[in-house]
Parts: C-alpha cells; sequence; structure tokens
C-alpha cells in the first residue's frame, strides 16, 4: 500500500518513529511540528491521510481538525488522531468533529501503521469502481439510499457528508440489516482488526452518524448491553 501522510507532531522522537515505520511501510512523508505548519503544507498539496497530534504548540490538533473538516476541499480527508491516555474527553471531540480514529500515547508503532492502513484500505475498496460489479443496485429503505458503488449516501436526495468511517460502519450495519452488531464485531469489520477496549470508538462514531442520517436515524437501533442493529423502514 502506498500513499502520501503528513504527520503533525511537535515532539521530535515521536515525529521520527513515526515517519520511520510509515517509510518503511511504502508511505511517503512530510512531518511538520505545529498546526499552522501543518494547514499550509495541505494548502500545497493535499495529502492522502493526514496524522495530527492534539497537542500542539499554538493552534492544536482539535481546531486544525476542525479547520479541514470545514473546508469543502479537505473536509474528506482522512485524519488518524494521536492523543495523550488522558485527555478522553478530547479523543472523543476530535471523533465527533470528524477524525477517522485515534491512537493512545505512549503507541506501538506498527498498529499506528496497522490504523492507516486500514483508513486507506476502506477508503480505497470505496472508490473501487469494480464494486459496481459486483454491488450494482444501491440499497434503498425509505429515504435513505445507500450505493456503495459510489460510496454515496443519500436522505430524500440530499448527499450526506461522511467520512470513510461513517460509510463503512453504515453499509455494515445495513448489509446485516435485522442482526445485532456488538461492538467487538463492529471494530473487527470496520476498522480491520481487533481493538479491545475500544468499544467507546463505535459509540462515538454511531453518535455522529446518526447526527448526520437526520429523520432516517431511527434505522440505526441501540440493543442496550449488546450492540446495535440497523432496522429497515418500510418503503
Amino acid at each position: 500500500m502506498t500513499g502520501n501522510i503528513l504527520v503533525v507532531e511537535d515532539e521530535v522522537d515521536i515525529q521520527e518513529i513515526v515517519s520511520y515505520n510509515l517509510e518503511k511501510a511504502g508511505f511517503g512523508v512530510v512531518a511538520v511540528d505545529s498546526g499552522e505548519t501543518a494547514l499550509e503544507s495541505i494548502r500545497k498539496r493535499i495529502p492522502d491521510l493526514v496524522v495530527l497530534d492534539l497537542m500542539l504548540p499554538g493552534m492544536d490538533g482539535l481546531e486544525v481538525c476542525r479547520l479541514l473538516k470545514q473546508d469543502a476541499t479537505t473536509r474528506d480527508l482522512p485524519i488518524l488522531m494521536l492523543t495523550a491516555r488522558a485527555e478522553e474527553v478530547d479523543r472523543v471531540v476530535g471523533l465527533e468533529l470528524g477524525a477517522d480514529d485515534y491512537v493512545v500515547k505512549p503507541f506501538s508503532a506498527r498498529e499506528l501503521t496497522l490504523r492507516v492502513q486500514a483508513i486507506l484500505r476502506r477508503l480505497a475498496e470505496g472508490r473501487d469502481p469494480s464494486a459496481a460489479e459486483s454491488d450494482p443496485e444501491a440499497m434503498r429503505f425509505g429515504s435513505l439510499t445507500i450505493d456503495k458503488a459510489a460510496h454515496r449516501v443519500t436522505v430524500d436526495n440530499d448527499v450526506l457528508a461522511l467520512t470513510s468511517t461513517e460509510f463503512s460502519l453504515l453499509a455494515t450495519l445495513a448489509d446485516r440489516r435485522g442482526r445485532v452488531q456488538t461492538r467487538e464485531e463492529l471494530l473487527n469489520t470496520v476498522w480491520g482488526y481487533d481493538y479491545a477496549g475500544y468499544g467507546r470508538t463505535v459509540d462515538t462514531h454511531i453518535r455522529r452518524l446518526r447526527e448526520k442520517l437526520g429523520d432516517a436515524s431511527e434505522m440505526v437501533e441501540t440493543v442496550r448491553g449488546v450492540g446495535y442493529r440497523f432496522t429497515p423502514r418500510r418503503q
């Protein structure tokens, strides 16, 4: 897997470790040490993914994430956040702003690389034109349409601005409609491998997904103590 990654991290040691391991995995890497410099770099060339530290001098990572998601040219740019273990609130806020995933410091360089690869793989699968051959029919549930071939979701013909993770989460639930999916099952399927202890990541993405679905959000049901289920609205 290849791609261009922007690493935004002000701690030199961590920046070097992240950059080295991503380059070793075949990615092109640009590393910067501030939010302002990150935005300047993105304006010159939009990368395939941003690895974004939350604790930065000056403009912090949450503000960088917010600005990127507000801009039409970068709102679909995948973001993987780096955060300290004590900053649970910041992690939730970052996911609600539209970040695709987060890694907690101290972290495994292998885990971070795997998560970067998983995000980009989901994105590539959503853009794969061969998907139209294997799944030519879009899924329609009342006002909600999920077109996996076009990687597009509409409600009442309005296109929703979903992240690649939100799209994959909704498509997975819809594919398994009527069946309860535990958080662990969703983590394994959508995020690509076992994210033990990261169940709250699913909850945060579900909450944000529901906000975007509007009236169609009632089809994503919570099964208390278990997980989530997609129950189609009658046509």
